[in-house]
């Protein structure tokens, strides 16, 4: 099974990176104050439907309404992970049931006494795609339902939902998880799972999952399944995850550091070499921008986990911010940004690489004030520079 079914939450109080969701959830069960209807709202794979789920279960506890279900009565076996769910708790999925019809099939079912349970709850996921039809069919009765039924709506795009649906319900918007919290629940994970993980590795899946726990999960399942003997390498997860090699992004820091073209281009030979994408090496290329950037803003950015990177990494980092400036470094962003569109959809992504790569090394081809900025922050560090040197000493 995969991994994030596996560690699907059962309770409130594992669900990881939520607090300001299920801390008053938790609290809104216990004192009985218990809404008709509720809005989880947040991007993909951050908890929404799993935490819908819970919720239905902690209404229909038999020790409930609790935020700590039993975990033991036949409503929470049943409704439990892995469980085969009852009568009582019906899911919709509107992006394949959200037409007139659907809806007003739901309504007339809503109607009916529970079954088996305190509560008959109606879970629609992607909410945002009932139709407008469908959503009028549904406002009447969650305008003024019968008092054994709660709806739960989840959507990644709120703002699609119908005013005067939104307006009745008690909105309650999820959120990706931050870098430190990932990297426990990862950390975590793979510690139950008895895999050894590279340290290294887990900077790459948050970077890739991008914040969501599913998303990351799903990645990392895929490493744990061809972990070898060792575990799962940092190697390993390069070549899997297709993400850029370290040493190569630090190489092109470097040359751009000490204005070293042959270095720069020498670099996007040997990402072509080795059969990187072009594209993917300018997105890592514009995240070590971004750290770089971080790190001249806020130079404790590590230590507050702004910055997830190795600390031998971090120390190069520092190091490197020496020799280019914060003007420097936002126009690096704003080309390798600009870049990225036009790679999209080409036949030639090396070619476009190397336009910017030209482009980063020669401010004086653009006129654009970011370029000008550019050329006179480097005027006024020019005494102080040493990124000659700094190429000298790299790797």
């Amino acid at each position: 099974m995969a991994l994030y079914r596996t560690y699907r939450p059962a309770t409130f109080a594992e669900v990881v990176g939520q607090e300001h969701v299920t801390v008053p959830l938790s609290r809104a069960l216990d004192s009985g104050r218990i809404n008709h209807a509720y809005l989880f709202s947040g991007p993909r794979g951050c908890g929404k439907t799993s935490s819908a789920r819970i919720l239905a279960r902690s209404l229909n506890c038999e020790q409930g309404p609790t935020s700590t279900p039993c975990g033991v009565c036949a409503s929470c076996v049943a409704l439990g992970p892995g469980g085969p769910g009852n009568l009582d708790v019906v899911e919709l999925d509107a992006a394949s049931h959200g037409g007139v019809d659907d809806t007003r099939e739901l309504r007339d079912r809503a109607f009916y006494a529970p079954a088996e349970s305190r509560y008959r709850v109606f879970i629609i996921d992607e909410a945002h795609m009932v139709s407008s039809a469908g959503f009028n069919a549904l406002l009447k009765i969650v305008e003024e339902p019968p008092e054994h039924l709660i709806f739960i709506f989840a959507t990644t795009e709120p703002e699609k939902v119908l005013t005067t649906i939104r307006s009745r319900t008690h909105h309650y918007p999820f959120r990706l998880l931050a870098p430190p919290v990932m990297r426990g629940l990862l950390e975590n994970i793979c510690q139950r799972e008895g895999v050894t993980v590279a340290p290294e590795v887990f900077p790459l899946v948050i970077r890739a999952g991008g914040g969501s726990p599913r998303d990351s999960l799903s990645i990392l399942d895929q490493l744990l399944a061809g972990a070898g003997p060792d575990g799962v390498t940092y190697t390993r997860a390069l070549s899997l995850l297709g993400v850029t090699d370290v040493a190569l992004i630090d190489g092109a820091v470097d040359a751009l550091a000490a204005g070293d073209g042959a270095a720069l281009f020498g670099v996007v030979e040997r990402v072509v070499d080795a059969g990187h994408d072009p594209r993917r090496f300018a997105i890592d290329l514009l995240d070590r921008f971004r750290d770089l950037l971080l790190l001249q803003a806020v130079p404790d950015a590590a230590e507050r986990g702004l910055v997830e990177a190795p600390d031998d990494q971090v120390t190069r980092m520092r190091s490197v911010i020496d020799f280019l400036g914060p003007a420097t470094l936002t126009r690096y962003a704003e080309v390798a940004h600009a870049a990225l569109g036009e790679m999209r959809g080409t036949t030639s992504p090396r070619l476009l690489l190397e336009v910017m790569c030209a482009r980063l090394l020669l401010p004086a081809a653009s006129a654009d004030d970011a370029a000008l900025l550019q050329r006179v922050e480097t005027l006024e560090r020019r005494p102080a520079a040493a990124g000659p040197a700094l190429a000298a000493g790299a790797p």
